[in-house]
């Protein structure tokens, strides 16, 4: 701490009674900077605590165990706390500085008053100095405010000023730059009319031209100009044609530039001719420089075309005759051999690559030659498409009459379309591959379709054709394998002596699968040839109804043919019907006759229901055909899809009816073998036996046994084709039939008792066969039949009980109690009278 500053000094001299003898004690700059109190204190006391603070010291030098906390942060000890302790432990006055410590804190106090008092002095005016320096501030601030604003308003009128003198330093550099043009241009004129008065000369002579016409190296510009002149003279002569000239000048005029018309004409053809010859022979050359530049000046001459089409014409792929014979060779094979879809297919498919490749190397050259490639790229394609690739097709692709149809034996129709799909579908890809490679702006897709636009036309017709063609060959072929059959089964009946009934062709799936393969080939070829989706519906409709129509014609002819069995068969039954006045030989032979009629129609029976059963499975397939692949491809043509379940319903409704009727034919043959063996194995001693104390026989007759076995045997061809309510109609029909006609037979005979067991045996026998029919009708009127048969069983006075349950079987029962072998000795008759008349 300082020991006096003389300025503070005379302040504190003036304030403090001990000022005239002590220094003084504390300063304003203690309080400056990183401030410690402990520092502070231990300063003020460190001068009057000597002995204590060496005391101090070496308590710390011998006691390590003091905590360092206990030293002041500037390395003095603490002398007031630490000296009240020794107090307290000595007897003696520990701390006799407590006088002077005292006097120096109340200075210390005084001190600091004085220096807040000062301070706060210094503060009050540091104020008062800020606040008029503030106050000087604004003002300057006000003034400097208002210079900028005065600065920005000059700047602002510079500015302007700038942009006026800018801008009409501008209008003078366009009015300097049009008169420059206007000078280049009049000069240009100048020059222009001084050219076009030579082209004005005679007409035909070019010789008086200046240099820059006959000048090689100056073709360019000699190009550039004769095209202008051109253009002008056609202008004017245009502009002289539309007013009708009024003066003699004028038609001078119009006569002298049709000369220079003319002249220039045959210039510019003279020109671009030699240009060509040049372009020609740097090609000769692979000089792409030359004929770049060659190019470029020709663009001039209507655009360029003229190089163009030239360039593309005198490709080799285009002028060389061998070429075109190759591409036949690769696609068709040699002359005189028939070639197949799928080697055309490959043949078009190395054709095309090469044309690609070709095409893809002439890219490389056009794009490096010409400056509008992409013309040349369009001129290119169009070329080989219309030119090679329809050479080709001209020749692969001959459209053949739908009045005449190609024959079979060349493939017929189905050869063309197939060899127009394989041709459309690789030509497409070919399309595709160029507009890969480039094409310009061509429509390289709508010249694709062009070029089978005449095939395509008429292509629903042909596909028709082709179905129709392809369903007479077949037909025609079942019929060859048909007649073999006949005459090989006509020659084994004739051997055996037999008569047979004629075989014919039975119903094949293998068949009608074939049919769809051949319209699913036909659908195929429909989407490929068909891009939108209402034409496509439309060509599909066309095909599927040929499968429609295929089908329901073949498998109504074969239900058809077998029906031709069964009535042969019925036919048979018919001629060996005899009557009962015949001798015992003829009846010998006219049953076993019967017996070979009876397995004709058992073997028509049989071959009908497999009919019916692969007329079932043939119809399923169209079905499914129809579900899998044909319905989606008619949803976008409203009503499509309707009217083609429609025509399929209408398709099937002739084969329907065709089995109707042949069912019908079923039932008779069966019942008609029913009855004959009814007949010929029923005898009257089964339902009337002697009362020979012999024990009656519960065994069904022989003719039941027979009947069931035969109706077991014929039937499970019925249960296997039949299926559904088809199965069910059937079924309840024929069991209709036989109860009816088992009714009609035992009408023919008399029953005792014991006869009416045997007939209840044979009628629960019949009734356990009919279950299998799974009808419950037919069950029913055989579980009547039972009860019916106890009106031979029962005593005469025990017959009214038999129909309280049943009174729906009292006619029936009437009829069945008339053949009781008691009915007249018992009287019956009058009997029943009494008894039909309390009930009713």
């Amino acid at each position: 701490m300082k020991e006096g500053r003389d300025g503070i000094w005379n302040d504190k001299n003036s304030k403090s009674s001990l000022a005239g003898s002590l220094p003084l004690i504390l300063d304003v700059d203690d309080f400056k900077g990183d401030f410690s109190f402990d520092a502070l204190f231990g300063n003020l006391v460190n001068n009057h605590l000597p002995s204590f603070q060496e005391e101090e010291a070496d308590s710390v030098e011998g006691h390590g165990s003091i905590s360092g906390s206990d030293a002041f942060a500037n390395g003095h000890v603490r002398a007031a706390s630490d000296a009240t302790k020794f107090a307290q432990g000595l007897s003696s006055p520990l701390f006799p500085e407590v006088d002077s410590l005292l006097s120096l804190f109340r200075d210390s106090c005084r001190e600091l008053i004085d220096l807040r008092t000062q301070i706060d002095g210094r503060l009050s005016n540091l104020k008062k100095e800020v606040s008029t320096q503030d106050s000087k501030h604004r003002k300057t601030l006000n003034e400097l405010e208002k210079g900028v604003d005065g600065l920005f308003d000059s700047f602002a009128r510079l500015d302007s000023r700038i942009s006026s003198v800018g801008q009409t330093a501008a209008k003078i550099g366009d009015h300097l730059q049009s008169a420059d043009a206007q000078r280049e241009t009049a000069s240009q004129t100048i020059e222009l009319i001084k050219y076009l008065m030579e082209f004005n000369g005679s007409p035909g002579d070019l010789m008086e031209l200046s240099p820059l016409f006959s000048d090689d190296s100056r073709v360019a510009e000699a190009a550039t100009i004769a095209q202008k002149l051109r253009s002008f003279a056609e202008e004017d002569i245009g502009r002289q044609g539309i007013s009708v000239p009024t003066v003699l000048g004028n038609a001078a005029a119009s006569r002298g530039l049709e000369v220079a018309v003319a002249n220039l004409q045959d210039y510019c053809n003279e020109l671009e001719n030699r240009l060509l010859a040049r372009f020609d022979a740097a090609s000769q050359r692979r000089e792409l420089s030359t004929m770049a530049e060659c190019a470029k000046i020709l663009s001039q001459f209507n655009r360029g075309t003229s190089a163009m089409q030239h360039y593309v014409a005198t490709r080799p792929m285009f002028i060389d005759v061998e070429v075109m014979n190759a591409d036949t060779r690769l696609v068709l094979g040699d002359q005189g051999s028939q070639a197949s879809p799928s080697n055309v297919s490959r043949g078009l498919s190395s054709l095309y690559k090469e044309i690609t490749d070709t095409v893809r190397k002439e890219a490389a050259t056009i794009m490096a030659v010409f400056p509008s490639p992409n013309d040349v790229m369009s001129i290119l394609v169009q070329r080989v498409l219309e030119q090679r690739v329809t050479a080709l097709l001209d020749k692969l692709l001959l459209k053949p009459s739908l009045v005449n149809l190609p024959p079979v034996e060349e493939g017929g129709l189905l050869l063309y379309l197939r060899m127009l799909a394989v041709a459309y579908e690789k030509t497409q890809e070919l399309a595709r591959d160029l507009g890969t490679v480039g094409c310009g702006d061509l429509d390289v897709e709508g010249l694709t379709e062009s070029l089978f636009s005449s095939h395509k036309d008429e292509y629903p017709e042909h596909e028709q054709a082709s179905l129709g063609q392809l369903y007479q060959l077949k037909m025609e072929e079942l019929r060859a394998e048909s007649h073999q059959l006949s005459q090989s089964s006509g020659s084994i009946g004739r051997a055996r002596g037999a008569s047979m009934p004629s075989s014919h062709q039975q119903i094949s799936v293998t068949v009608v699968t074939e049919f769809v393969r051949w319209n699913e080939e036909a659908i195929s070829r429909c989407a490929l040839f068909s891009s939108q989706p209402a034409t496509l519906a439309t060509n599909v409709k066309l095909v599927f109804t040929c499968l429609l129509d295929q089908v329901g014609q073949y498998i109504t002819e074969g239900l058809e043919r077998a029906r031709d069995s069964l009535t042969e068969a019925a036919a048979l039954r018919e001629r060996f019907l005899l009557g009962t006045s015949v001798s015992r030989r003829v009846a010998a032979a006219a049953a076993s006759a019967a017996e070979a009629a009876a397995a004709a129609g058992e073997s028509s029976f049989r071959s009908f229901m497999v009919a019916v059963q692969r007329c079932g499975s043939s119809v399923a397939i169209v079905q499914q055909y129809f579900a899998n692949s044909i319905s989606r491809l008619l949803l976008p043509v409203d009503g499509a899809h309707a009217a083609s379940c429609e025509e399929m319903a209408t398709a099937m409704s002739s084969a329907e009816s065709a089995a109707y009727k042949g069912l019908q034919q079923c039932i008779e043959t069966v019942m008609a073998e029913v009855e004959r063996l009814l007949s010929a194995e029923q005898k009257t001693t089964d339902y009337r036996s002697p009362d020979d104390g012999i024990a009656p026989d519960h065994r069904p007759t022989t003719a039941c046994t027979r009947v069931v076995a035969y109706l077991s045997r014929v039937l499970e061809a019925a249960f296997t084709a039949l299926e559904g309510l088809n199965k069910q109609a059937f079924l309840t029909e024929l069991g209709n039939r036989l109860h009816k006609g088992l009714l009609n037979h035992w009408q023919k005979f008399t029953f005792n008792p014991s006869g009416g067991l045997r007939l209840k045996r044979d009628i629960t026998e019949y009734g356990e066969f009919v279950r299998s029919f799974n009808a419950p009708s037919i069950d029913e009127k055989f579980e009547l039949l039972g009860i019916m048969a106890n009106v031979f069983i029962v005593a005469p006075e025990s017959l009214s009980t038999l129909f309280e349950g049943t009174p729906s079987i009292r006619k029936d029962a009437q009829r069945f109690i008339q053949l009781r072998e008691d009915y007249k000795s018992a009287r019956l008759a009058s009997k029943l009278n009494s008894l039909w008349t309390s009930y009713s």
